[in-house]
């Protein structure tokens, strides 16, 4: 599977942004899907994740009640929308694909990341 994110950018403090990630080739071996972000000088981090239904959704505490994830499986799309940024969200912002189908933060495959700049 390969995964292309985008939607990134520079944001003042408050605003918002939507990520997109499309995936291509063995679409039909995707069970859950995912965004991941890394910040400069810090490990990778899960922020949201979702199953293959879209059902059931799962957040990092610290994005919870301000970012959103969504899937659309008929155009093989993972969104992720993002209100009420904060300086501290800023990062490179991974999307993933697993072939799990439940909630989890195993994946297999990853996209190339996009830059989220927050100012204050």
């Amino acid at each position: 599977v390969q995964l292309q994110a985008s939607g990134g950018g520079l944001v003042q403090a408050g605003g918002s942004l939507r990520l997109s990630c499309v995936a291509s080739g063995r679409t039909n071996s995707i069970g859950r899907m995912g965004w991941f972000r890394q910040a400069p000088g810090k490990e990778r981090e899960f922020a949201a994740g979702i199953t293959w239904s879209g059902s059931s959704t799962d957040y990092a505490d610290s994005v919870k009640g301000r970012f959103t994830i969504s899937r659309d499986n008929a155009k093989n799309m993972v969104y992720l929308q993002m209100n009420s940024l904060k300086p501290e969200d800023t990062a490179v912002y991974y999307c993933a694909s697993g072939r799990s189908y439940g909630l989890g933060k195993l994946f297999d495959d990853w996209g190339q990341g996009t830059q989220v700049t927050v100012s204050s």
